[in-house]
């Protein structure tokens, strides 16, 4: 077959038709890779940005608890100190004298057999000994500080001491420890006086008959 001009001529078209249309899918193909690739590099700056910020979250928290840990330590540190130095100087060694520290306050339990014979409310003289000492201790330690007396006693009910309750016995008890310390040159004015009654009893009646001193630090 012999190929003529006009023929030549709507091969060519054709040809150039087929190439225009190739090259135009790979410029679409090549457009979407490249809006995909776009969307990916958003999508990781993303991450990385959300990666840093978390770090940034998480080494914050640390310093946080680290301060919060030397604070801490330090509080502890000094309460220790506190306890220390009041134990050596303080209260221990007084007959039927037992003291607790804690952070905000200091209680000393005198026992009640030692302060009270059975039902009375009047101090025997050796537990003027033991209550001398306390206001000592008080006086030189702890000046100014306000102080609750609070008297406690055993669950049994009243029968043969007179008062009314048991809450009248430990009020009473109470009033005459405060009425001591005043002696002693503490103002009466930082002492206050109240009783629990049978409402805080200890392992045993013998140790729920007694007398807290309760010092604020």
């Amino acid at each position: 077959m012999r190929l003529t001009l006009p023929m030549l001529l709507a091969l060519a078209a054709a040809t150039l038709t087929s190439t225009g249309c190739s090259s135009q899918e790979d410029k679409d193909h090549m457009a979407l890779l490249e809006q995909e690739n776009t969307e990916l590099r958003t999508q990781l700056d993303e991450r990385d940005k959300a990666l840093e910020a978390a770090n940034g979250e998480l080494r914050q928290a640390n310093t946080t608890l680290r301060t919060q840990r030397d604070d801490f330590e330090q509080q502890a540190a000094d309460w220790q100190t506190k306890i220390d130095s009041s134990s050596a100087h303080g209260f221990d060694g007084i007959q039927g004298v037992t003291a607790t520290y804690g952070p905000n306050d200091v209680t000393v339990a005198v026992e009640g057999d030692v302060l009270f014979d059975s039902g009375r409310t009047t101090l025997k003289p050796a537990a003027k000994k033991a209550l001398q000492r306390v206001a000592d201790v008080l006086q030189s330690q702890y000046p100014g500080k306000e102080i609750i007396v609070a008297g406690h006693t055993d669950t049994d009910p009243i029968k043969k001491s007179g008062h009314k309750t048991n809450y009248h016995l430990g009020f009473e008890r109470g009033w005459a420890v405060r009425n001591f310390l005043s002696n002693q040159g503490i103002s009466s004015g930082e002492i206050a006086v109240m009783s629990y009654g049978p409402d805080r009893p200890m392992g045993s009646a013998k140790q729920s008959r007694r007398v807290e001193i309760v010092v604020a630090q």
